[in-house]
């Protein structure tokens, strides 16, 4: 009798013990099932969030970037044709800033594809661009490049050669000063030579004209124009990248403060 007690004894308590394994690795079980939902959702939540930001931010960077070459085209078109550097027909002269309405739409639309190249490219090298990333530099070398146009329609010089060299030396200048990447320096040399073609075929089929052509049909510091704008343009559109990553940060953060959150009440 004493040994059947035992037994049964023995045998009730490991039934017990087992139940409780059971359900002890079932609560195991549904709580990792439901952590493991959470981070889904959260995760999935984050590359939404990411996504979405990052097509948001490209737009608005992109408008920002268009507002900036339509701003700077028609200043400095108006300065160019009141020094009678470039001429246009007569009835373009009686429009609003006496500029031809593409002048501004395709100037616009160069600054936005170069802004947001240059971030791009940046990125794709693997060389992050940190020399003087403030708004304070970028409004100077905003400064710097009017200033540059302004000599190209005010000084005078005995032929256009002594002034393009003047031009480069400034726009060389101003690469070194704002910019000293290689991207940079490539993708402006990119955008005068395309920039310089596309004026070159304008001025040939008769669109507008230059005075005192000496670089195929333009003023042969045209190209020097072109790159210095292509280096504002690109630190405009660096330190708009900067924005949207510093944005992008914190949008991802708040999920995973939530997971952190959710994982303490475990």
């Amino acid at each position: 009798m004493p040994r059947l007690e035992e037994h049964c004894w023995s045998c009730s308590c490991s039934a017990s013990v087992k139940t409780q394994e059971l359900s002890s690795a079932r609560w195991v079980v549904c709580k990792t099932a439901e952590m493991m939902s959470i981070i889904t959702s959260v995760l999935s939540h984050a590359y939404g969030s990411l996504h979405s930001l990052q097509s948001a931010n490209l737009i608005r960077r992109g408008l920002v970037l268009f507002i900036v070459g339509v701003v700077l085209a028609l200043v400095l078109n108006l300065l160019q044709i009141q020094r009678n550097v470039t001429l246009f027909p007569e009835e373009v002269l009686d429009t609003l800033f006496s500029s031809a309405w593409w002048i501004p739409l395709c100037c616009g639309t160069a600054a936005a594809v170069v802004g947001l190249l240059y971030p791009c490219l940046d990125q794709h090298l693997g060389e992050p661009h940190k020399f003087k990333r403030e708004w304070a530099s970028v409004m100077r070398c905003i400064a710097v490049f009017v200033g540059i146009n302004h000599a190209s329609a005010k000084l005078d010089f005995a032929n256009n050669v002594q002034l393009s060299l003047t031009l480069a030396a400034l726009s060389l200048g101003l690469w070194w000063t704002f910019d000293r990447s290689r991207s940079g320096f490539g993708l402006g040399l990119t955008t005068a030579f395309l920039a310089t073609l596309i004026a070159q075929l304008l001025v040939y089929n008769g669109i507008y004209q230059y005075t005192s052509p000496d670089f195929l049909y333009v003023r042969s510091w045209l190209p020097c124009i072109f790159f210095s704008g292509g280096v504002t343009v690109g630190n405009i559109g660096r330190q708009l990248a900067i924005v949207r990553r510093i944005s992008s940060y914190f949008l991802l953060t708040k999920p995973f403060c939530c997971l952190s959150y959710s994982m303490e009440s475990f």
